[in-house]
């Protein structure tokens, strides 16, 4: 992995994934790490606590429910770092520096804090550690000099924000820090069962590898078309729950479109094919999510080397950074 470029991605802990996590982002982390990059998975522990502080209770075995769902998916230790964020000092370290030098415009500014404030009722988010969010994830990525990190278009000024600390830091310190690039990755949209976007607190989710069971009895609750009364009556798909989840588990899903719209086959027909469909794609992760459910002491012994390999990188650089910063 030595000349590889460094890829570094990361997912708070919130237990159990769905499969908007799935489609949105654990494919694409799968295809990286196939591909020519040295791949960084990050659990973001400490970032949950910029809004879960009231009650840290959960963190650690969400922590764990979450990489086993990221194995099951087909993540692979042995083409990706796994580790957990509170395990290696130097983000806390290297979050206090970049801290000093963050002006607070460039915080009041960023969208998503203004959005969160504005949708988030149930928590009190007036906290430090919540308003300085982007440094610290400007942190995890300069840490480990990480070339690309995978982003979609709309999370773009986000990692601007790192490449601005990255650039400020530079004109201060010396060119120690790199400037991360996008690597831009196409997500799909996930509506959830009742077509609002896909989400445990809205109690819509469909997990990743759930039962034929739970399969069967979600799909036969997704919202369809509610023009259509008869199966004969012509479709609607481009508004249908269950035809956007047969773009995501048919191939033959432009025919099927086709069929909807001339009302060549029923709702319930459709459901019943996209059950088929949806439990014979979960059946090998289901298989993978026994087996590691049987040693959840194996996740942490990932975690731990994990913890090793990242802590390496990160001492190297925050050696670098001190040395810059000629007070240490």
């Amino acid at each position: 992995m030595v000349n590889k470029k460094r890829v570094l991605s990361a997912m708070r802990p919130t237990g159990r994934l769905h499969l908007g996590h799935y489609f949105g982002a654990l494919k694409n982390w799968i295809n990286i790490q196939q591909q020519d990059f040295e791949s960084f998975f990050m659990v973001a522990d400490l970032h949950a606590l910029t809004s879960n502080y009231a009650d840290t209770s959960k963190i650690k075995d969400d922590t764990i429910d979450m990489v086993i769902d990221w194995l099951t998916a087909g993540i692979d230790p042995k083409k990706a770092v796994i580790f957990r964020q509170s395990d290696v000092k130097e983000h806390s370290e290297l979050f206090l520096i970049l801290s000093m030098i963050t002006p607070l415009g460039w915080l009041y500014r960023c969208p998503t804090y203004k959005e969160q404030l504005n949708e988030i009722k149930n928590k009190d988010l007036n906290n430090y550690g919540f308003l300085g969010y982007p440094v610290l994830m400007a942190s995890d990525i300069l840490l480990y000099k990480a070339q690309n990190v995978p982003v979609g278009e709309d999370q773009l000024a986000h990692l601007e924000f790192s490449r601005e600390i990255a650039r400020r830091f530079n004109n201060f310190y010396g060119k120690i820090l790199l400037e991360p690039k996008a690597l831009l990755t196409k997500s799909a949209k996930v509506p959830g069962l009742d077509r609002r976007k896909m989400s445990k607190s809205y109690n819509n989710s469909i997990l990743i590898a759930e039962t034929e069971e739970e399969i069967v009895r979600k799909v036969k609750t997704m919202y369809t078309d509610p023009e259509r009364i008869k199966a004969t009556d012509i479709g609607h798909p481009e508004g249908c729950v269950v035809f956007a989840f047969q773009e995501l588990f048919n191939k033959d899903a432009q025919k099927r479109k086709e069929e909807c719209k001339q009302g060549c086959v029923g709702c319930m027909k459709c459901k019943k094919e996209l059950m088929e469909l949806m439990c014979e794609y979960a059946k090998p992760m289901m298989k993978r999510r026994d087996e590691l459910l049987k040693d959840r002491c194996y996740i942490e012994k990932i975690l731990n080397e994990g913890k090793e390999k990242a802590k390496f990188e990160a001492n190297k650089t925050m050696q670098e950074i001190k040395k810059a910063l000629k007070i240490f």
